[in-house]
């Protein structure tokens, strides 16, 4: 049997029960490092579950963040700099990028106080975490407000992707379990996802079939 609530019920829980239940409804999501710095040179490193796909031509990816009513690091050190890094977690980091969800103060380096590596490449600005797999460069494009709760939705152009190279099919998809890449679910609760099936392109009135790749 199904519990049901409906949107009373889920506006009067309290709140952490409420915040739990809400982001873990979704589904699993992405898990990815953002990595900046302030014009001073200090590096910012935040764990990101909002970071998803908005185009292939031109690339370009955005992630969300709630209302800039206070300090957030991230945001501020991309709107002064325009530069960000995205790296996905895997299996052997999650504890240390979890740990970069902590309110370090502005002038204390998380990839210091976490021992993850900075790393930098072609003249990027912003540092990639060294230990991660699949590393994307990004220059900030725009900021939309979502007027109904305040969140924030930036966009960034991808300028600089790096892949382990045996991670990569034949036809140009990534293999993320190669890469021990993790998932999130909720704001805590980090899953190994296993894949089950990559499907040929899906066309009206013909069977599905399974790709080989």
């Amino acid at each position: 049997m199904k519990k049901h609530l409906t949107d009373t019920d889920i506006n009067n829980l309290e709140r952490f029960p409420k915040v739990n239940l809400m982001n873990s409804a979704t589904g699993y999501k992405s898990a990815n490092l953002i990595g900046t710095k302030n014009p001073k040179g200090v590096t910012n490193l935040a764990v990101f579950n909002s970071v998803c796909h908005l185009g292939s031509s031109p690339a370009l990816i955005h992630f969300t963040l709630r209302p800039h009513t206070v300090a957030r690091h991230t945001y501020e050190n991309i709107l002064e700099t325009k530069y960000f890094t995205i790296n996905q977690i895997n299996t052997s980091i999650v504890g240390q990028a979890h740990y970069t969800a902590a309110s370090f103060n502005a002038n204390v380096s998380e990839f210091e106080a976490t021992g993850l590596v900075e790393e930098y490449k072609n003249d990027f600005y912003a540092p990639y975490v060294q230990q991660s797999a699949i590393q994307i460069g990004c220059e900030y494009v725009n900021t939309y407000e979502i007027k109904e709760n305040g969140c924030l939705l930036v966009i960034g152009a991808i300028k600089h992707l790096y892949f382990e190279d045996h991670i990569q099919a034949k036809d140009g998809f990534l293999n993320l379990e190669d890469g021990q890449t993790v998932c999130i679910n909720g704001l805590d609760q980090y899953a190994v996802p296993k894949p089950l099936a990559r499907f040929e392109y899906a066309r009206p009135n013909e069977d599905i079939k399974e790709k080989t790749i």
